[in-house]
């Protein structure tokens, strides 16, 4: 992850639409998985579920103390996050739920419209 880049988006937004490889949010489209915190949404660069690790959700650990839920989108797969990775997050009062990429959008929308500290790892769907 480059130290130097930027976020698509300086805030958090609903996702309008996935698919064909993307998403559609705060009328912008962005090609790839998406990482949504709080305060930004970014380019992430992970494609499957098996390179979901600490290091690639280095931004949400980062921002742990403004997240309550981490959302992951596991694109069309089913996976169940390591034990390793939940009990990194419990320690810091995170709680996750690992899900296809479309429940976990719709989930994240809900949570943000309730204003919930929520965030989501979303992995692209074709």
């Amino acid at each position: 992850m480059a130290s130097d880049d930027a976020p698509h988006l300086p805030r958090s937004a609903p996702i309008e639409a996935y698919g064909n490889g993307g998403f559609r949010f705060d009328a912008m489209s962005h090609r790839g998985s998406l990482l949504c915190l709080p305060d930004s949404m970014w380019a992430w660069p992970v494609t499957t579920p098996q390179q979901i690790d600490r290091y690639s959700l280095e931004r949400v650990f980062e921002k742990a103390n403004s997240i309550d839920t981490l959302l992951i989108g596991t694109g069309t797969d089913v996976w169940l996050p390591p034990n390793d990775l939940r009990e990194a997050l419990r320690r810091l009062h995170v709680g996750i739920d690992a899900m296809q990429t479309g429940p976990a959008i719709r989930t994240y929308n809900i949570m943000l419209g309730e204003r919930r500290r929520v965030a989501a790892a979303l992995i692209a769907v074709p």
